[in-house]
């Protein structure tokens, strides 16, 4: 085998030897990949029921109710749609109506998801930055300092 033959063959088991690492850690990391979506973009794209996923926006103010055993409903919303999200355990000490929340779990069914994992805003001027941007972009963002003045 000459010189050129030796390092084209190195060359290619190389590349074929990183591909297949590239495929293998892909595979693993599908499952721990969860996107975001806001109520607008879930309710237009409407993902299959069982697929994991994470809702932001504000909790809909007159939405919050109490069930049995620590499960509380309530909605999200991004002021154009509303998603109706459940979720039994205990919410964050923050956690309350007209505030930003990023809900992360499962979709049920159109409009309605089930949440394992609640988190709330934990600054009076904070707002999980991927909720202000779908916020922004349908021109529903409120500046605190506007918010203030009215």
């Amino acid at each position: 085998m000459t010189r050129k033959g030796r390092r084209l063959a190195i060359i290619s088991g190389a590349g074929f030897t990183l591909a297949i690492a590239v495929g293998l850690i892909l595979f693993a990391l599908r499952d721990s990949v969860v996107f975001f979506y806001g109520p607008t973009e879930m309710a237009e794209k409407a993902p299959p029921r069982g697929t994991r996923l994470r809702i932001g926006g504000l909790v809909k103010r007159g939405s919050l109710t109490y069930g049995g055993s620590s499960t509380v409903v309530f909605a999200v919303t991004d002021l154009k749609h509303d998603i109706k999200v459940s979720y039994t355990g205990l919410l964050p000490d923050l956690f309350r109506e007209g505030q930003g929340v990023v809900a992360e779990g499962t979709v049920e069914g159109p409009g309605l998801f089930h949440a394992d994992t609640v988190l709330a805003k934990h600054d009076e001027r904070y707002m999980p930055k991927d909720v202000a941007d779908k916020l922004k972009q349908q021109d529903t963002w409120r500046n605190e300092r506007s918010a203030r003045a009215q």
